[in-house]
């Protein structure tokens, strides 16, 4: 569909007032975009590193509103470019306009927002992604994300990972599994269990866990991913929870960004980051990491932890508090123009581009002469694999949890055996 195209109405996207209204809320920010002729945003943005597309950029996604409120082009025109983000965060740490303060600043660093506001925008005004699409429609029907693995995508198999661990329904504090670690890597969400329990951490399941609703609220669907938040806090409240501990980098952005968006004031629960809690319960004595492990790994930080939310030492902590390990680092700003290229979205319209974004990232662990890449986030841990599996001296991607579980004596197979 053109800007002179109409939709089944009769009208326009740039006709039923969402454009204007979106324009409206949007200016400002691409007012001030620093369009650096350094291209600071440019280069460090895991896409542009692969397509060289400057339709893609954090500049072009801010220039296409001053053109839409000029009248050169409709959401139309461009919704397919916003599909070219992981969410990653990193253009808006090294924007230029960190050198100032106040609104100039603050308009500048939302390009995130910005990118989530025009996909929304998209659906809203009938022009949709066909792959998002789908994926949401199916998300909907399972009430979780149909990832592919060895476990039936339903709510009949949803804590199947849980079999034999003995773990209650509810409680104040539950651990909340993200979908891929419920239906692919169930060995994740094992670990952390295992973790807590040795511990000595009180906690439970929900009753029906669905979708955090982060994937869908970041394609777009915003709606309906505040249809799954609603469940499950009213699932939390049901079972008397106050507390929520999660593993994944995407539970935890929707859960402390997304959540709080929704409900304001009556979002009163409290979100704890499993890596954050490990590194405090280590460095308290309560979980002893005695097993030595005797590999050679790098550090792989997740997008949303990392840049999102500014989380880098712990799990740097934790590695170093493994007996046996070789750990190489990168520091965490170097990493910030690192991506596994899974985020938002990307890999179930762009597959193509998320395999090359995570052959690059496993490419920069090679040259570090490691044998393992260590990530804390399950959703990076798919693409990372595949891409480590493919060299001819591969490099194999281990979760960080599943990891700790071993060093802890928690686990009778060896992870990466």
């Amino acid at each position: 569909m053109t800007q002179h195209e109409t939709k089944s109405d009769g009208k326009s996207a740039a006709d039923n007032g969402l454009q204007t209204e979106f324009v409206e809320r949007w200016r400002d920010a691409a007012y001030n975009c620093y369009s650096s002729g350094h291209k600071f945003c440019r280069e460090v943005c895991p896409v542009m590193q692969v397509t060289r597309d400057e339709a893609h950029t954090p500049t072009s996604f801010h220039a296409n509103i001053v053109a839409m409120e000029k009248g050169h082009l409709s959401v139309e025109d461009v919704a397919r470019d916003y599909v070219h983000c992981t969410q990653c965060g990193a253009c808006e740490l090294r924007c230029p306009n960190t050198l100032f303060t106040g609104d100039f600043y603050r308009f500048r660093t939302r390009t995130v927002e910005v990118v989530r506001a025009m996909r929304a925008l998209a659906v809203d005004s009938g022009v949709e992604q066909e792959g998002w699409k789908r994926w949401v429609e199916l998300t909907d029907s399972y009430r979780s994300e149909p990832v592919m693995g060895d476990v039936e995508v339903s709510q009949d198999h949803v804590a199947d990972w849980a079999q034999g661990l003995d773990i209650p329904i509810g409680g104040d504090t539950l651990l909340f599994c993200d979908c891929e670690g419920a239906f692919f890597r169930t060995s994740t969400p094992r670990a952390a269990a295992k973790i807590l329990k040795a511990a000595g951490v009180e906690f439970g399941l929900m009753r029906e866990q669905w979708c955090c609703g982060g994937p869908a609220a970041e394609m777009g669907y915003v709606e309906k991913a505040r249809s799954f938040a609603e469940h499950n806090i009213a699932d939390w409240r049901s079972v008397g929870a106050n507390r929520i501990i999660v593993f994944d980098p995407h539970d935890y952005i929707s859960f402390t960004e997304d959540y709080p968006r929704y409900f304001g004031d009556d979002f009163d629960f409290e979100i704890v980051l499993m890596v954050e809690l490990v590194a405090e319960l280590v460095r308290d004595g309560k979980l002893k990491l005695t097993q030595p492990i005797n590999r050679t790994v790098t550090y792989h930080d997740a997008c949303r932890l990392n840049k999102r939310k500014g989380i880098h030492e712990a799990p740097r902590e934790i590695l170093r508090a493994i007996p046996g390990l070789t750990f190489k680092d990168v520091d965490h700003v170097t990493q910030w123009s690192y991506c596994s290229g899974a985020g938002a979205g990307l890999g179930i319209e762009r597959p193509d581009l998320t395999a090359e974004i995570s052959r690059r990232r496993i490419e920069r662990a090679a040259e570090l002469e490691v044998d393992a890449l260590v990530s804390a986030c399950v959703w990076s841990e798919r693409p990372l694999s595949e891409q480590g599996g493919k060299r001819a001296e591969p490099i194999e991607v281990l979760d960080l949890l599943e990891l700790v579980g071993q060093s802890a004596g928690l686990d009778d197979e060896e992870v990466g055996s």
